[in-house]
Formats: C-alpha cells, sequence, structure tokens
C-alpha cells in the first residue's frame, strides 16, 4: 500500500513539475546590448509578463548570426544590417525589426599620439592612425562592430597590418579594458563606451561621420527551417522591444547614470 501510494504521489509530481516548468528562450545577441546593461532592465519585465526565461548568449553579430543559421536559438538581435538581411534573405530569419540605435566612437589615450582627436572623417583619423604607427586594438571576431571596423579601413584604402595593429578577438568590454592598458585606439559602440567610461582613461577622439551610424535589429528564427524554434515567444520579445512600453525603457536607459541615453528607440518616435 506504501508502494502504491509512493508511486502516485511520483507521477503527480512529475505531472505538476513540467506544467509548471518556466519556458525558455534562447537569444543571441551582441556583446554591446549585454555589456552596456541593456538587456538588464528590458528582459526582466517581458519574463515576467510572459512566464519565459531568456537564455543570452552574448558574442559578435556574425557568430550571433550563426547561432540562428544553425537553429540554435531562437531571435538574434544583432547591429549589422548588410549580414542581418542576408540572413534572413537566405530563409533562415523572418519579420525583422528595427529596435534602436547610437553610433560608433574612435576612441584613444589622452596623449593622442596620432592626433585625431576632433577629427570629423572616421576614416581619415583611421588613416593618420596607420601613418603614425600608433596602437590600434581591434574585435577581429566578425562582430558588427569588427565589420564596420572593416568598412573604416576600406574607404581609408589600408589593410592595417604590422605590430602597431592587434586583433584579439575579444567582446566589446573586454577590447576596451585592452586598449585602455596599452594605451591604444580602438573603436567602439558609444553605448560600451559610456558604461564603461568611469571604469577606463580613453577618451572619444573622433565622432560625428555618417559611416559611424549604429542601428540594431531583432529577427525572430525561420520556423519553417527549424521546427523546433520557439517562434511563439520570439515573436512575443519582439512585440516587447518594439512597443512603446519596450521602446520607453529602451529611451530612458543610461540617463539617469549618464546624463544622456545610451540607444535612441527606432520602432515608436
Amino acid at each position: 500500500m506504501v508502494k502504491k501510494i509512493f508511486f502516485w504521489l511520483s507521477v503527480l509530481f512529475l505531472i505538476c513539475g513540467n506544467s509548471t516548468a518556466q519556458e525558455r528562450l534562447r537569444m543571441s545577441t551582441t556583446t554591446s546590448t549585454d555589456n552596456s546593461g541593456l538587456l538588464e532592465v528590458l528582459l526582466p519585465p517581458f519574463e515576467k509578463m510572459f512566464d519565459v526565461k531568456v537564455d543570452v548568449i552574448a558574442v559578435g553579430t556574425g557568430k550571433a548570426l550563426m547561432l540562428g543559421r544553425n537553429g540554435d536559438v531562437d531571435i538574434v538581435f544583432v547591429h549589422a544590417r548588410g549580414a542581418e538581411n542576408q540572413f534572413v534573405s537566405d530563409g533562415f530569419g523572418v519579420n525583422r525589426r528595427d529596435v534602436m540605435y547610437n553610433d560608433f566612437v574612435i576612441i584613444g589615450p589622452e596623449e593622442d599620439p596620432a592626433n585625431i582627436k576632433g577629427l570629423k572623417i572616421a576614416a581619415r583619423a583611421f588613416t593618420k592612425i596607420s601613418q603614425t604607427g600608433a596602437k590600434f586594438i581591434s574585435r577581429g571576431d566578425d562582430s558588427g562592430t569588427h565589420k564596420k571596423e572593416k568598412k573604416i579601413w576600406a574607404q581609408s584604402g589600408i589593410k592595417p597590418k604590422g605590430s602597431w595593429y592587434q586583433e584579439v578577438g575579444q567582446g566589446m568590454g573586454a577590447v576596451l579594458t585592452i586598449a585602455d592598458e596599452k594605451k591604444a585606439y580602438t573603436l567602439t559602440d558609444r553605448g560600451t563606451y559610456l558604461a564603461f567610461r568611469n571604469k577606463i582613461g580613453l577618451q572619444v577622439m573622433c565622432e560625428g561621420d555618417s559611416i559611424l551610424y549604429n542601428p540594431y535589429g531583432i529577427i525572430a528564427v525561420n520556423p519553417a527551417k527549424y521546427s523546433n524554434a520557439n517562434y511563439i515567444k520570439a515573436m512575443a520579445l519582439i512585440g516587447w522591444v518594439t512597443s512603446v512600453e519596450g521602446q520607453g525603457i529602451i529611451r530612458q536607459f543610461g540617463k539617469k547614470k549618464f546624463g544622456r541615453p545610451l540607444f535612441i528607440p527606432m520602432a515608436v518616435k
């Protein structure tokens, strides 16, 4: 009798346990959205509203999109429009939406050995860094930042090489730390720079060029390509970050701590 009671209690526990297990949503995103701290305030209200846990995988944009191509995530949140468009046109992603933007800035040590402070043309700044052999730290990880960096080098007509140029294959936060330690220049999104500004001595040297524009998009992994993709919750998350409430969180993020927003919302004017 005792064995039968134990058996049915075990069955009941398994049934209740399965029914109350929290649903998971896998999202690959950039280190900039993660390092800036935005996801720490943007995701919890969504998770509570939909009773789902978002598992964040923060890597470079190239790796984030590859995780989507492999069906290892349900949604991607990145910043490299050309690569995003290719991801969708190749059939791996659906329902891409604009979310927000900020800009890239070229930062460097206060001494400014390449004398680029105040330049408004990013390619000109890169040219002077190359000509002087001043140290430059590159993400070197096929991230959105790295893609933008390569675009600026191409615009300058220079293929960077030599001891002054170092690719480290790290996320944005790690690159800022390395560049600070080496008193080197680097390219960074403004949001991550502001989040790290009090931890490093590097200063903004070049900003304002149109090539430094940095939009972010969110894309659901195509359920027709991967049947295990959690498409329903992926679309719910897309709806949340582009809603009035989600865009409001983005608009306010950073204002109190940094005196300005780290990202500008795009979905809701």
